[in-house]
């Protein structure tokens, strides 16, 4: 918004000082012009009249404003060189003011485009955060899960075994009292034989 109205204003500036520019010739010849058709301070025209004494003072008034006429010549030839000399700062000024605008507004768009990179790359990197959050709070929940997991078959892992010791012990006992029983029978069979 600010460069907005900076621009209007060097703008319509510029405008002013070619309109200026344009008529810079116009104001040269009018002054050329005037200088040849402005009588010499000296040359003052003669009026003949029949009475000396009267034509005097007509003498010393068209001297008089001869002289005023030259002095203010002089007065607006001093005038225009100087509005000319203040015009020529004024354009310097305002080619470095244009200048240093310029390069203001190129740093500007350069910034406000970098601006634009850092906010986009802000927001993808806010977003991979935030999946990568998600990720962990979805590997936490299974590493979880299989800790559980772990405990239940541990537990159901000891309980296998205790049964398995259970049974064996069980077994073991069965096949021992098994085996003395086949035992009494060979032993009773052995001694039938030795009878018969």
């Amino acid at each position: 918004m600010a460069s907005s109205w900076t621009t209007e204003y060097l703008s319509a500036l510029a405008d002013r000082d070619a309109r200026e520019q344009a008529n810079t010739e116009i104001f040269q010849s009018y002054t050329r012009l005037a200088d040849r058709t402005a009588p010499p301070p000296n040359d003052t025209p003669h009026l003949p009249s029949n009475n000396p004494t009267a034509a005097e003072p007509v003498q010393e008034k068209e001297r008089g404003s001869a002289a005023g006429l030259a002095e203010t010549l002089s007065r607006l030839r001093l005038d225009l060189a100087d509005a000319q000399r203040s015009k020529t700062e004024l354009e310097k000024r305002y080619t470095t003011a244009a200048d240093e605008l310029a390069k203001v507004q190129a740093r500007s768009k350069i910034e406000s485009k970098r601006l634009l990179d850092l906010s986009v790359e802000r927001t993808n990197l806010a977003t991979r955060v935030r999946d990568k959050e998600e990720e962990l709070r979805g590997k936490a929940k299974l590493l979880e899960n299989v800790q559980d997991e772990m405990i239940s078959l541990n537990l159901q892992l000891n309980i296998a075994e205790e049964r398995t010791l259970k049974l064996q012990g069980e077994n073991k006992e069965l096949v021992d009292r098994w085996m003395a029983k086949i035992g009494l029978e060979a032993d009773a069979m052995n001694r039938a034989s030795k009878y018969s």
